[in-house]
This record gives C-alpha cells, structure tokens and sequence, in this order.
C-alpha cells in the first residue's frame, strides 16, 4: 500500500474489524498471483475482471491469463463484499465493480447479505444501493439490499454519484441521453 494512499474507513469516518474475509483473501492472492498486482485491491479487481466486470480494469495488468480462483473457492457474493470492505484502498472506481457484480442480478441475495453483514459493509452497500435504485427504482438486488441495510446510519462522505454506475441510452440522431441503465 502506498504511503499516500488512505483506507475508505478513513474518509468514512469508520472502524476496521479483524476480518476473516481479508485473511481469505490474502491467502487466495498468495495461491493464485497476479503478475503486476502491487496489492490486494489490484489483484480484486483483477479477479473481476476475470469474472466478467470490466467498468474498471487495470492498465498495468500485463497477465491476461486467468487466475484460476473458481468460485467455489471464493464466491462472487465474497468478492463483492471483499471490494467494499472498510479495510480497502479509498479507489472508489473499486466499487463500480462489486456494483457491476449486484447489477448482474446474479447473486445470492440471502448469503451476500450474510457476509456483507459478518463484514460490516452494510452501510457501503446501501450508499450503492441507493445510487443505483436512482437508475433502476425497481432493480431487485438493490432493492434487497437497501431492505436489509437501508436503516444504516448515513455516510460522513458519498462514496459514487450515480452516474458512475450507470451508462447512458443514447438515441441514433440525438445527442442528449434518453434514459440510463444500470451495468450489468
């Protein structure tokens, strides 16, 4: 980790726990390394990529190969959880990954919901939430999430305007958006 770089705790206004999440995931990047990972964020957002999100990727990732964590080992719900984490570098753009992964409406809402809550991303995910039910009031992932921690105490700081996780619908002959959607 950088020197100049802060944890999103910080900006937060919010503690860390001892995660067992963390742990897994430091052991996960020892068996299965990223060639130009400089750290565990780089390599989680390497294994998005691998899973599919690439609103964010890493220009410096010269591996293009697999990594080979399957998701029997870790989950796609974990990885979610695992990019949200309080522990994390403060790179937002991370986010727009775990938010790319709920948008897919993929995931097991029930066990998400479980690790989000051992974790203590709760209030990290409802911010998302709330940002994407901006887009798509109706989307059921968000709106499971926002059920389960929308109670949550508020945010000292926004952690992504909407517009970051959504794309504009544009309309051939007009240069304004017509509508945005979620990405999925």
């Amino acid at each position: 980790m950088s020197k100049t770089e802060d944890v999103l705790a910080k900006r937060l206004g919010m503690t860390v726990h001892e995660s067992p999440l963390r742990m897994k995931l430091l052991r996960l990047a020892m068996r299965f390394p990223s060639s130009s990972a400089e750290c565990l964020e780089d390599w989680l957002v390497d294994v998005a990529n691998d899973r599919g999100a690439r609103v964010v990727f890493r220009e410096a990732r010269s591996d293009r190969a697999v990594l080979g964590v399957t998701e029997e080992e870790l989950s796609n719900e974990e990885l979610v959880v695992g990019i949200c984490q309080l522990q994390c570098l403060d790179r937002p753009q991370m986010l727009r990954l775990s938010a790319q992964l709920v948008s897919r409406a993929q995931l097991n809402m029930r066990y998400l919901c479980l690790v989000a809550e051992q974790e203590r991303v709760g209030d990290v995910l409802a911010s998302l939430a709330r940002a994407a039910l901006h887009v798509s009031p109706r989307h059921p992932s968000w709106l499971a999430i926002l059920e389960k921690f929308g109670d949550g105490r508020p945010l000292r700081d926004s952690l992504l305007h909407w517009t970051r996780l959504a794309e504009p619908v544009m309309m051939p002959g007009v240069c304004n958006a017509q509508n945005w959607k979620l990405v999925a």
